[in-house]
């Protein structure tokens, strides 16, 4: 076993000054994670409580400072602000003749890719776009969670390189998006991440609703290997009363639902909708079996009451 002393991370030559503009939950793991790397954070903006005491957790003795000083000490600037506020944040900073020559500014939002720092370019700033495709907590947890972690990467050729260093030193993986479809990838994982996160909550509600004490423990391994099974096997994963044609049980399911929780049918419809039609179109659901499980289906969404099909 070694026992030679390892250097701590901060008496190592830093390669570059690191600011945050905006610590939310992402800014400031990003800013520990590039420090782990060797670099050395040296500013931060917040504005809140919250988001203060959060820069204080995760990037301690770093000071909390205007976000023209942040650029003004920085050598590498994270905006990490949320994606409406993006393109004012950068003008502002533009015509106030913050941003400096050389200067790498890097945003962390998925919808936007290079071409929203275009009004730095002028003053000399390098853009990078490198978003992170996971979920933040805003503790030191999400510092670990980076490893391994898809970065969804834009800028132009001559950054390429630069940009494919910075993910890999923050323990993630670059993969190149084009700047024309940068709004459908963070579709993509909107989609999956943040529409998963609703159905988990309605399902976990829902399990309350019917009497389980351990609905989380119950659906655990349930999700973990629908999940899994997913990944890597797409639709012929499919599985449950809808890609099997249960009309019946689909119909009871509506009923329950609106008798118990009538906020949730419009959901249920429309994923039931799309699970069938994939599931015909891959031959899982038998087209016999898709009329009377489509009728179901095609009732009203609504909350005014009602059974699946009727009409009132």
């Amino acid at each position: 076993m070694n026992t030679t002393p390892q250097p701590d991370p901060r008496d190592r030559p830093a390669r570059l000054t690191v600011g945050v503009v905006g610590a939310g939950r992402v800014g400031p793991a990003l800013a520990a994670s590039l420090q782990l790397a060797g670099h050395r954070p040296v500013a931060v903006s917040a504005v809140s409580d919250a988001s203060r005491r959060r820069a204080g957790e995760m990037l301690p003795d770093v000071p909390v400072v205007p976000p023209a000083e942040v650029l003004e000490r920085s050598e590498l600037v994270l905006l990490t602000v949320p994606d409406d506020a993006l393109p004012e944040l950068v003008t502002g900073l533009a015509e106030t003749g913050a941003v400096r020559p050389g200067q790498l500014l890097v945003h962390t939002s998925g919808r936007y890719g290079a071409k929203v720092l275009d009004p730095a370019l002028p003053a000399g700033a390098l853009p990078l776009a490198l978003h992170p495709a996971m979920t933040f907590t805003g503790t030191p947890v999400d510092v670990q969670r980076l490893a391994g972690c898809s970065f969804g990467v834009t800028a132009p050729d001559e950054l390429r390189l630069a940009a494919e260093a910075l993910v890999i030193e923050m323990g993630g993986e670059p993969e190149w998006i084009a700047e024309e479809n940068r709004p459908l990838y963070h579709a993509a994982l909107a989609l999956g991440a943040n529409h998963l996160v609703t159905l988990v909550a309605q399902s976990l509600e829902l399990l309350r609703t019917a009497g389980v004490g351990a609905p989380d423990r119950m659906l655990g391994p349930l999700l973990g290997a629908a999940l899994d099974n997913a990944l890597r096997s797409g639709d012929a994963a499919l599985t449950g009363p809808v890609a099997r044609g249960d009309a019946g049980t689909v119909a009871a399911h509506v009923a329950e639902l609106r008798k118990h929780a009538p906020g949730t049918v419009a959901g249920y419809l429309a994923m039931a909708r799309a699970t069938a039609d994939r599931a015909l179109a891959h031959g899982l659901l038998k087209p016999e079996l898709a009329e009377p499980l489509l009728g179901v289906l095609a009732g009203p969404s609504d909350a005014a009451g009602g059974t699946p099909g009727e009409t009132t």
